[in-house]
């Protein structure tokens, strides 16, 4: 599918305007993960048990 020349211009300004629209909060939301208690074993506990539980399904098939 090829855009036209102004389509590609139109994408390229919205992509635009929506990084500047939503720089603020991107920013406050990168200083208070920062400032976060880093907490790894909520988030590799569900990624273990969906791999293990992937692994399971492949070897009962």
């Amino acid at each position: 599918m090829n855009m036209a020349l102004w389509e590609q211009l139109a994408l390229g300004a919205v992509a635009l305007l929506v990084i500047f629209w939503f720089r603020p909060g991107i920013k406050a939301a990168l200083k208070q993960s920062e400032e976060a208690e880093k907490d790894w074993a909520g988030i590799l506990l569900p990624i273990a048990a969906v791999i293990l539980f992937v692994i399971f399904l492949v070897l009962t098939s």
